[in-house]
């Protein structure tokens, strides 16, 4: 992480759940039209417009992401996974959160990544 990260408190990171969640449900959705599209046109496809509209959609849905701060981990496009940036216990991490979670309550460090997901501290889930 660079020195111009914004670095999340689980609060923080849950007060921006709902619009993250909007965003990544449009993310999978375009997600979901690339796969589809691609299997029906075959050869050629990246010259497909529906698929580069839905392309250019998915830049403008990551960059949404990172205007907040968060970024995009799901390039299968199936769960729909962000990190947002963090420090526990002086430790660059990132909270993790997938859209299928109510709330955010993972972490993990910088070379985990998910499949190194730990439990947020409980004393750290108000801050």
């Amino acid at each position: 992480m660079t020195s111009g990260t914004r670095y999340f408190t689980p609060r923080e990171a849950e007060q921006t759940l709902p619009l993250v969640r909007r965003i990544v449900e449009d993310i999978l959705e375009a997600g979901r039209v690339i796969r589809e599209r691609s299997l029906a046109v075959g050869s050629g496809a990246e010259n497909d417009p529906e698929i580069v509209r839905s392309i250019e959609r998915l830049e403008e849905l990551f960059g949404e992401l990172e205007e907040l701060g968060c970024s995009y981990r799901d390039w299968n496009f199936t769960v729909g996974l962000v990190d947002f940036p963090a420090r526990i216990d002086g430790e660059e991490v990132s909270l993790c959160w997938k859209s299928d979670e109510a709330r955010i309550g993972f972490y993990h460090g910088e070379e985990d990544g998910f499949a190194g997901r730990k439990p947020i501290p409980p004393d750290l889930l108000g801050s």
